[in-house]
């Protein structure tokens, strides 16, 4: 049955009042669809339900949907189980044990039709409980620790990548060149007047194993040069947090005067994938908030719903707030469930009717800081609590990698696009041996940004939060570890997802294909289709496009 013959059957026996409320509309056909029935007989059901519980005011409500959905499926369940109690002879087995048998067999089944094969983080209990660490519990010589960690890491990159044979100390004076690595800081005075760093404010902090932890100002000139950067950059981004590789001087003023600006070594091209048109898929990413900032009612994610439940996309990939705790209503207590009740009512009710439309599908969740259903509101975060056993629904870290039919993905749902504009500061410089990147739009501000992410290997490489937006990333330094985008020995995302309030965009960085989907709540999602027959690396099989929700 169509749509709108469905609908019109609705408003029949249900009445206008159900018809114009969306998200009621949207149960109703739900209900018919999944359980194959029609709309007078779903009437008949829910007038006998009212009969049975003595109810004189007959008025649907989003309660009457759940009566109904739990006497449907109670109905199909003693459907089953008579049929398998005809159908199974005594003596070989209970009726539980084969119901059970059945149940697996149809969820292999079920499983078996998707053509996706998915990897993701770990899950066993081990690495759940690794994520869900305790936080506020960070010791200050484990951040310092950590901190280190990371500019020697980059140190020994810079060092083998330039075949540099010893790296200086920038606070020691001498007469020779030197090449430096460090951490990009404010000095004391613009820390404390929160003032946005500048060139005249810039200090490199080095690590306490190359210079003894000592902060040094920095001091770039005219004649100062960007080596081994991207073609057409024509400068470098500073910002607090970023580690620089600088070649230079300190002649003994109390600053390092740099020459050179050495770009960090890029991360590793994934290999080319062999053109199977049997990994081909198509996705849908959308991030959250899912609800408009006046009320409750999700509109924006029922459009949503319905053109997943049209299109049945393979995968969809839903990334949070689910619940916002920044949602004026929640935040003046206006509000009558509990927000695992919100998320049961329009996600979990919704995700299990497009799963039985679309049994090939997989379903992938990654939480914000800022959702109520999440216990763990810390950056890095754990996955969400399972609200349902459905092995098709993927609860995933923020932020998190993992594959898709061998196409890599990295995804966080912390606007980190947003602070790095804030942040930084673009000092334009001459090229000089300079790599190509054919792909790339070296002239575009968000492919810079999203650059400085590849190139730092962090989902969150500014240190420490900006204070004025420190209230949306609550940081644990030492668990850095999990905001690692690329390691060595590790590849470059294929896709990379960074949902922003900047305006959305999809764009070829490097190896990667940089997506920002922007939110729901203003009206946007991406679609993305792979074509596994096709030459190239992942990168140049990927079609996105930026979709209107409405």
């Amino acid at each position: 049955m169509s749509t709108d013959n469905l609908r019109n059957e609705i408003e029949q026996h249900f009445g206008e009042t159900v018809v114009a409320d969306d998200a009621l509309l949207r149960d109703c056909m739900s209900l018919c669809r999944t359980f194959n029935i029609s709309a007078q007989d779903l009437s008949f059901k829910w007038q006998a339900i009212n009969f049975n519980n003595k109810r004189s005011l007959q008025i649907f409500t989003p309660q009457s949907v759940v009566e109904l959905r739990a006497q449907l499926q109670s109905g199909q369940a003693k459907a089953v189980a008579s049929t398998v109690s005809r159908n199974f002879t005594r003596g070989r087995g209970t009726l539980r044990g084969k119901l059970k048998h059945v149940a697996a067999k149809k969820l292999d089944e079920t499983l078996s039709t998707s053509k996706v094969i998915f990897q993701g983080p770990r899950m066993d209990e081990l690495s759940r409980k690794s994520r869900s660490y305790r936080y506020m519990h960070e010791k200050v010589l484990e951040r310092s620790e950590v901190l280190d960690d990371r500019i020697d890491c980059f140190a020994e990159l810079v060092q083998r990548h330039y075949r540099i044979d010893e790296l200086g100390d920038p606070a020691c004076a001498t007469e020779e060149t030197v090449t430096v690595v460090g951490r990009i800081v404010l000095d004391a005075e613009a820390a404390s007047s929160g003032v946005k760093i500048n060139e005249s404010s810039l200090v490199l902090e080095s690590s306490r194993m190359m210079g003894s932890g000592v902060r040094v100002p920095i001091r770039l000139t005219s004649e100062t040069k960007l080596r081994g950067g991207i073609k057409g950059t024509s400068g470098v981004s500073f910002f607090p947090g970023a580690i620089v590789a600088l070649r230079g001087r300190n002649g003994g003023g109390g600053f390092f005067s740099v020459d050179d600006v050495l770009a960090l070594p890029p991360v590793q091209a994934p290999s080319p994938p062999l053109s199977d048109p049997s990994t081909s898929f198509s996705m849908y990413i959308a991030c959250g908030p899912f609800t408009a900032d006046s009320d409750l009612y999700y509109k924006p994610w029922s459009q949503l719903f319905q053109k997943l439940t049209s299109a049945k996309p393979a995968i969809v990939l839903l990334i949070g707030p689910f619940v916002d705790a920044d949602h004026s209503q929640i935040v003046a207590g206006d509000i009558g469930k509990t927000p695992s009740e919100i998320f049961e009512r329009h996600y979990q009710e919704a995700l299990r009717d497009f799963l039985l439309q679309s049994p090939g599908s997989i379903v992938l969740l990654v939480p914000s800081l800022r959702d109520l259903i999440s216990d763990h509101i810390v950056f890095p975060q754990s996955e969400l609590r399972s609200f349902g056993t459905d092995p098709r629904i993927h609860y995933l870290p923020n932020p998190c990698r993992f594959s898709l039919n061998g196409v890599s993905f990295a995804v966080t749902s912390v606007d980190v696009l947003f602070h790095l504009r804030k942040e930084e500061y673009f000092k334009r410089l001459q090229d000089v041996d300079p790599s190509v990147s054919d792909h790339a739009q070296t002239s575009d501000a968000m492919v810079s940004l999203a650059r400085n992410l590849l190139q730092q290997r962090s989902f969150y490489p500014i240190f420490p939060v900006p204070l004025d937006v420190s209230h949306e990333v609550n940081l644990d330094v030492t668990h850095s570890e999990g905001l690692r985008l690329g390691t060595e020995g590790e590849c470059a995302p294929d896709i990379l997802v960074l949902p922003s309030r900047l305006k959305q965009f999809s764009k070829m960085v490097d190896n990667s294909m940089v997506i920002n989907p922007s939110f729901v709540q203003k009206g946007f999602y991406a679609q993305l289709s792979y074509a596994g027959q096709a030459s190239g690396i992942p990168r140049d099989r990927v079609d996105v496009e930026i979709s209107k929700v409405a």
